[in-house]
C-alpha cells in the first residue's frame, strides 16, 4: 500500500498526542519530510478558486464511486473504468506539478503553485481521449481487431498522457520501464529466433488496441482494483482520520504501556512505537508516511529513553512498514492479489494473519533486546488512562471490526467498507472536536479521491506492462530463464526451488527500489510468479511471496525510503538507519521463504488443518526468536559469536518447516541457550549496557 500504496493513504493531518513532554520538543515539518522522501511525488498546494474547484471535483468523484457500489452501471466494468480514468487523469495533471519541487520567485520564496496553461491543456486533452470511446462504446469494442486511424491516435495520446501522469506522481523509473516493455513488443520480432525472449513482433496497430481497447491494458485489473477497492479504502481512511481516530490510536498506545503515575518501564517506549505504528497505519498512509507521522510524536520520547538516532529511526521505520503488512487493510497490492486469485479480500486477510504475527514478534523481540543491551531508561509520559480512553473513544475500532465482520458474512468488500465509512462518519459526532459537518465531510471525500490519484496513475501505467506480457508471452519465457539460471548450480528439485526463490526475492526487492510497491508487485506477479508456480508453488503462496518483498523494498538498502524519512526525523545517518531498520525487519525477509519452499509452508497462510497451522506457527515463532537472538546478540544476556551462529543456523533450519530440519534447528537453539546460561553462570557478574554506534552508553 504505495504506497504511498496503502489503501488508506490520506495524510490529511498531523497526529498529535497527549504526551506533553513530546510536544515541548522541537517538532519537525512532517508534510515536508513526507513530500521529500515518500515514493509519491508531493502534490501541489492549490489555492483560491482552483483549490475549491479541485476539492469539489474530487468530492464528486468520491460520491460517484460510492454510488456505483450500490447501483452498478448497466454498460459493465470497462465502461465504468473509462469514466473513472476520465475523472482521475485530468485531476492528476491539475494536482501534480511537472517538477518535484514547487516553483520559486525571484527572491527564492514559493511562487504560485496553481496549474499553468500546459497543465490545463493536458487535463483537457486527457479528458477528451479517455471519453472518446464513449462516443460509440459498442463499436469501439468491436473495432479492436481492425482499429481506425482515430482509434490509434487516441490510444497513442492516452499512452503518453498516462506515462506523463505517472512520471509526475512517482518519477521517471516506472514510465521508463513501461516504454521498455512497449519497445520490446514492437522490436521483439527482430531478436534472434533462438533467443528465449524472441517473439513474432507486433505493429503499432496491434499494440495500441491491446492497451486501449482491450481489458488487459489501461482498463485491466490494476486500474479496476484502484477504481474499486483502493479508492473506497482511501475514502474510508480519510473519514477515519478526520473523525479523530489517528489521535486516539497514538494516545492509546502511549497510555497502554505507562506504569504507575505515568512512569514507563525501560522497554515501554519501543513497545509504544510498535503498537502505535500498527494502529496508525490504518489511517496514516504509506509506510513512509506512518514512520514520519509517528516519529514526529515519538522520537523525543525515544531519545529521552536513551535510543540512539539510528536505532530510534530503525524502530520508527520498521513500525511504519509493519502497518501496511497488517490486516485489516494491508497494502494496495493485496487487493490485486484478491482479483488475480479470484477470491475474496477476506481470504487474503487470512493469508496475512500469521506472517503479520511473526513480523511483530520479531520487531518486539528486537526492541526488547536493544532496550536491555543498550540500557534504555524509563520515561515519564502523562498520557492519561488507557481504560478511560477506550471507554471514551474505543468506538473508533468498531468500523475496522465491522469491515472484517461484513466480509465474513459474505458481504462484498466494496459494500463492507462503505458501511464502515458511514458508521465512522456517524461516530464523529460523538467527539465535538472532530465532528464532521458538511465542510469536513466534503474535505474527507475530496481527500479520498486525491489520495488515489498517484495509485491510479501507477495502475494505469502498469497496464502497459500487463498488456505486453499477455501479448508476447513474456511471462512464461522469463519464468523459464529464471529456472534455467537456478539449474546451472544443480538440478536437484529442492535446490532449484531454493535458488529460484532467492532470485525472485532479489529481483522484486531490486525492482522495488525504483518503482512504487503496487507497480513492483504487478510487474513481478506477471514475470516472476510463473517461475515459482512452475516449480510447484501454489498461486496464493507465490503471490504472497512477491507481495511481501514488494512491500519490504521500502526498508531495503540502498534506498529504503521509510528509513531515510525516519532518519530525517531523528537526525541520524541515513545509511546506518537503513541497516538498523533492516535488522528489525529481518524476519519479514526470511518468513516468506518458509511458505514457498515446502508443502508445510502453506500452513503459514492459514491453509490446511488447524493443528498444522498452529504447529507451523509455533515453530516459526521459535525461529523468529532465534533470529532475533542472533542479530541482536542477546539471549538472557549478551551472546557471544558461537551462540549467535548457532541461533542463526537454528532459525534457518526451523523456517524450512520440515520435521527433520525443525528437529535439528530446535536442538541447535537449545544448545545455544544451554551454552549461554553455563557461560553466564561461570562468569557470575551482571551485564553492562553496550555503547551505541555514536560512542555513548544509551
Amino acid at each position: 500500500m504505495a504506497e504511498g500504496d496503502h489503501p488508506a493513504s490520506t495524510r490529511s493531518s498531523t497526529v498529535s498526542t497527549g504526551a506533553e513532554p513530546a510536544a515541548a520538543e522541537e517538532q519537525p515539518d512532517v508534510e515536508r519530510i513526507i513530500a521529500e522522501h515518500d515514493e509519491e511525488r508531493p502534490a501541489r498546494r492549490l489555492s483560491g478558486r482552483v483549490a475549491l474547484v479541485v476539492t469539489v471535483m474530487c468530492a464528486v468523484v468520491s460520491v460517484f464511486v460510492l454510488y456505483v457500489v450500490f447501483f452498478p452501471l448497466a454498460r459493465g466494468t470497462q465502461y465504468y473504468l473509462v469514466l473513472f480514468l476520465a475523472a482521475i487523469l485530468p485531476l492528476t495533471f491539475v494536482s501534480y506539478r511537472p517538477r518535484p519541487k514547487p516553483p520559486t520567485d525571484a527572491d527564492g520564496a514559493d511562487a504560485s503553485d496553481n496549474p499553468g496553461v500546459l497543465d490545463w491543456a493536458l487535463a483537457a486533452l486527457s479528458l477528451a481521449v479517455t471519453l472518446y470511446p464513449l462516443l460509440d462504446f459498442d463499436g469501439f469494442l468491436e473495432r479492436r481487431q481492425v482499429p481506425t486511424t482515430l482509434d490509434l491516435v487516441a490510444g497513442l495520446l492516452l499512452t503518453l498522457l498516462v506515462l506523463e501522469a505517472c512520471r509526475r506522481t512517482t518519477g521517471w523509473w516506472l514510465p521508463a520501464i513501461c516504454l521498455a516493455f512497449f519497445a520490446y513488443a514492437y522490436y521483439g520480432g527482430y531478436l534472434p529466433a533462438d533467443w528465449s525472449l524472441a517473439h513474432v513482433g507486433f505493429n503499432i496497430d496491434e499494440i495500441v488496441p491491446q492497451l486501449y481497447m482491450g481489458t488487459s491494458g489501461f482498463f485491466g485489473t490494476p486500474l479496476n482494483v484502484a477504481a474499486t477497492y483502493i479508492v473506497l479504502f482511501t475514502i474510508y481512511g480519510a473519514v477515519l482520520d478526520m473523525s479523530g481516530a489517528g489521535k486516539f490510536f497514538i494516545d492509546l498506545s502511549f497510555a497502554a504501556f505507562q506504569g504507575r503515575k505515568g512512569r514507563q518501564s525501560p522497554n515501554a517506549p519501543g513497545r509504544t512505537v510498535t503498537l502505535a505504528g500498527f494502529l496508525l497505519g490504518t489511517v496514516s498512509g504509506s509506510g513512509t508516511a506512518t514512520a514520519v507521522s509517528l516519529g514526529s510524536v515519538s522520537w523525543p520520547i525515544l531519545r529521552r529513553a536513551g535510543y540512539g538516532r539510528e536505532q530510534g529511526g530503525g524502530v520508527l521505520a520498521a513500525a511504519g512498514i509493519g502497518a501496511i503488512l497488517s490486516p485489516p487493510t494491508l497494502g494496495a497490492a493485496a487487493f490485486i492479489i484478491a482479483e488475480l486469485l479470484r477470491t475474496s479480500y477476506l481470504t487474503v486477510l487470512v493469508y496475512a494473519i500469521v506472517p503479520t504475527l511473526l513480523y511483530y514478534v520479531g520487531i518486539i523481540l528486537a526492541i526488547e533486546i536493544d532496550a536491555r543491551r543498550h540500557g534504555a531508561r524509563p520515561v515519564d509520559i502523562p498520557a492519561g488512562s488507557a481504560r478511560r480512553l477506550l471507554l471514551r473513544f474505543g468506538y473508533h475500532f468498531a468500523s475496522l471490526f465491522l469491515i472484517v465482520a461484513f466480509m465474513a458474512a459474505d458481504i462484498p468488500p466494496f459494500r463492507a467498507v462503505v458501511y464502515a465509512t458511514i458508521l465512522q462518519f456517524l461516530f464523529s459526532f460523538l467527539d465535538p472536536a472532530h465532528r464532521m459537518g458538511p465542510r469536513r465531510l466534503l474535505e474527507a471525500l475530496a481527500a479520498g479521491t486525491r489520495s488515489v490519484l498517484p495509485v491510479a496513475a501507477v495502475c494505469a501505467a502498469a497496464g502497459i506492462i500487463v498488456a505486453v506480457v499477455t501479448l508476447t508471452g513474456l511471462g512464461l519465457n522469463l519464468a523459464g530463464i529464471i529456472i534455467d539460471a537456478a539449474q546451472v548450480v544443480g538440478d536437484h528439485p529442492t535446490l532449484v526451488l531454493v535458488l529460484t526463490a532467492v532470485f525472485a526475492a532479489v529481483a522484486v526487492a531490486v525492482l522495488g527500489l525504483a518503482v512504487p510497491v503496487t507497480a513492483s508487485f504487478i510487474i513481478a506477479s506477471v514475470i516472476i510468479t510463473p517461475a515459482l508456480v512452475e516449480l510447484g508453488v501454489s498461486r496464493p503462496e507465490a503471490y504472497m511471496f512477491v507481495f511481501y518483498y514488494a512491500v519490504l523494498s521500502e526498508v531495503s538498502p540502498p534506498t529504503a525510503l521509510a528509513a531515510v524519512a525516519a532518519a530525517a526525523i531523528t537526525g541520524g545517518n541515513p545509511i546506518r538507519t537503513m541497516w538498523a531498520t533492516w535488522r528489525y525487519a529481518l524476519p519479514a525477509f526470511l518468513v516468506p521463504f518458509a511458505f514457498v519452499l515446502t508443502d508445510n509452508g502453506s500452513a503459514l497462510l492459514a491453509q490446511g488443518p488447524l493443528l498444522g497451522i498452529l504447529a507451523a506457527t509455533a515453530v516459526s515463532v521459535v525461529a523468529v526468536a532465534a533470529l532475533a537472538a542472533a542479530t541482536g546478540g542477546w539471549i538472557v544476556g549478551p551472546a557471544n559469536a558461537p551462540e549467535r551462529v548457532l541461533a542463526f543456523a537454528a532459525a534457518l533450519l526451523l523456517l524450512y518447516l520440515e520435521p527433520l530440519t525443525a528437529g535439528i534447528g530446535g536442538t541447535l537453539i537449545g544448545v545455544a541457550v544451554v551454552l549461554h546460561l553455563l557461560r553466564r553462570r561461570l562468569r557470575g557478574r551482571p551485564d553492562a549496557p553496550v555503547p551505541d554506534t555514536q560512542g555513548s552508553t544509551t
